[in-house]
This record gives structure tokens, C-alpha cells and sequence, in this order.
């Protein structure tokens, strides 16, 4: 698989946001990484890279972003090596030989669930859930349609709909500004899709997923509650899933699960939504830090474990 966060689309969506982008590559291996700050100071992060072949390629890779890290000053990089020749569950032992070390929180999901597409459609219908067949099958029924658009201003549509949820359910979703960039840069390249179910014309779910070469990264989803009783987001996931076959892409990325022994999990709900489109789930090595500047890093390290364990003081009540 292709991680959409490693391709040349993503790289150029960070530069649009003024962010300075480092892309390598060599024999069997290649990462793009980002610049951040953190309390540490300058951060350097390749989300779920660098890619490599082997382990050995690996190795190359992670000399490089340390060359880069140098060069930028650097205090750490930070890896999320999903796709570096380093196999489960063995890969942990590995990281941690190369003087790796579990990042504080990971960054990206440590387990997503994928939909493979390989051989026919209809077998990938097969290991859905019957009542999401159904609903793919018969909604047109009810009025609902569903069309794809990579129109940046549709993102509108999208960016309603998660207002909608976030006051609901209480959450915070990403910014407005962000997803506006996001769609102002990816969806002219032909990088991110938005898709829209429709009843009567009018917009009722939105959903935006970001393509690889071999991947569609299921990204954002939302609906309109008042038609909550269509579940019309079922349906749009499968059209989202048909469309990507039909680029001849070989996998859909659902994202983050939760794990199967947490049921209290805040992603359960989601998970099970996921898991009801059948596919398998992938466990990844997660967020791994390597210091670059050894004494600011401990530093860091030691600040973040003072501030979970010391008490909060009392409000004071009076001058």
C-alpha cells in the first residue's frame, strides 16, 4: 500500500500551508517530512514514513531524516514507520534497537481497517454487512442519489454537515481554514474526491477521501441528522469504495479503528460502522521519536512526565 501521507499531492498541501517540506529518496527506500515545533522546539515528522523495502533500506532512511534534522536544527524526528520493512510484532524490538522511542501519543491511528479490492466487485459487496448491500442497492428508491465532485468550493457541503455533528455530539473537527486548503489543493490535482449523497437535489451526507496510487483513504464524513433514518452514509461509503475500483485502485483505508478488546473505546461506534463493510485490520509499529539533540530532548521528556504527575493547585479565592 501507498500511504496518501507520504505522496508528492500531500507534500505539496503542506507547502501550501507555509509549511517546509523535505523529501528524499534511495535504494529501496524514500520519506517526506515535515518541519514542526513542539515544546521541544523544531520537530521533524514523517507521518506513517519513511517508506522502505527492507530493514536495511530502513536503516538508509533513518540516516537520512537524521542528516536532514541536522541540517534544519532539529531536535528529534518522529516516524511512523508503517511501511518500512519492519514486521509486526517484532518491529517494536526493532525500533527499540535502533535507539528508537515510543512517542508520547501517537499521531496517526496505530490500527486502521482496509477494504481490499482485489477480483470483483460484487465480492467485495459479499463481506459487507446484508443490510449495507441492500441499502447500496435499493436507496435510488427512496429518492437518493449520490454524485462526485472535485469542485473545491463543494467543500461547503462537507464543512456544514461537520458543524452539524460537532454540535451534536460535542466534538471539535478540524478547522474550516484547513479543510478549505485541503480542498483548494488536493481536489484540482485529482488527489481528494468529495463525495455527496443527494435527496431530491438537495445534499443529505458528504464524504471526502484523499487517493495514492493503490489507496482512497476514507478521510471525512458527515450527514444531515434530520435524515438520519436514510442512513444514507452507508450507501455513499460503497459508492466511494465502487468508484476507487473503478480507478483501478486496489485498497480502501477506513482509518482508525479501536482496538477489539477496548468496547468502551470513544472510536467503538465508529469501529463498528467500519468493520460492517467487511476487510481486515492492519496493526502498525505506531509513533516512534529518534533524538537528534539528546540533552533537549531528555529535557522535553522530563517536563512531559512533571506535568502528568504534579497535582493541580487549588484555586486561590481571594487577592
Amino acid at each position: 500500500m501507498e500511504y496518501f501521507l507520504q505522496t508528492q499531492a500531500w507534500a505539496d498541501f503542506q507547502a501550501s500551508l507555509g509549511r517546509r517540506v523535505h523529501q528524499q529518496s534511495g535504494p529501496g527506500w524514500s520519506f517526506l517530512a515535515v518541519e514542526e515545533r513542539n515544546p521541544a522546539g523544531k520537530v521533524l515528522y514523517s507521518p506513517y514514513g519513511p517508506v522502505a523495502s527492507s530493514p536495511e533500506a530502513f536503516d538508509d532512511a533513518l540516516a537520512a531524516l537524521v542528516r536532514v534534522a541536522r541540517t534544519c536544527g532539529a531536535v528529534f524526528v518522529r516516524i511512523e514507520p508503517a511501511s518500512a520493512g519492519l514486521e509486526m510484532p517484532a518491529a517494536v524490538v526493532e525500533l527499540r534497537r535502533r535507539r528508537l522511542q515510543p512517542a508520547p501519543v501517537n499521531q496517526q491511528p496505530e490500527l486502521s481497517w482496509i477494504v481490499d479490492l482485489d477480483g470483483d466487485f460484487k465480492d467485495v459487496l459479499a463481506a459487507m454487512k446484508p443490510v449495507n448491500r441492500n441499502l447500496y442497492r435499493n436507496i435510488h428508491k427512496k429518492g437518493v442519489t449520490f454524485r462526485k465532485s472535485q469542485d473545491p468550493d463543494d467543500i461547503r457541503i462537507l464543512l456544514n454537515f461537520l458543524h452539524m455533528t460537532a454540535r451534536r455530539n460535542g466534538f471539535k473537527p478540524q478547522s474550516d481554514e484547513y479543510l478549505t486548503q485541503v480542498a483548494a489543493s488536493l481536489m484540482p490535482a485529482g488527489a481528494a474526491t468529495l463525495f455527496v449523497a443527494e435527496l431530491h437535489g438537495g445534499p443529505i451526507a458528504a464524504a471526502l477521501a484523499y487517493d495514492s496510487a493503490d489507496t482512497r483513504t476514507y478521510a471525512h464524513a458527515a450527514m444531515d441528522d434530520s435524515h438520519r433514518k436514510l442512513s444514507a452514509g452507508i450507501p455513499l461509503l460503497v459508492t466511494l469504495m465502487a468508484d476507487a475500483k473503478d480507478r483501478g485502485l486496489k485498497h480502501v483505508d477506513l482509518w482508525g479503528v479501536a482496538p477489539s478488546d477496548q468496547p468502551d473505546h470513544k472510536w467503538a461506534g465508529f469501529t463498528a460502522f467500519k468493520k460492517s463493510f467487511g476487510g481486515r485490520e492492519v496493526l502498525y509499529p505506531g509513533t516512534w521519536d529518534l533524538p537528534v539533540k539528546k540533552l533537549r530532548y531528555a529535557a522535553y521528556q522530563l517536563a512531559r512526565r512533571l506535568r502528568t504527575k504534579l497535582p493541580s493547585l487549588p484555586a486561590r479565592t481571594g487577592p
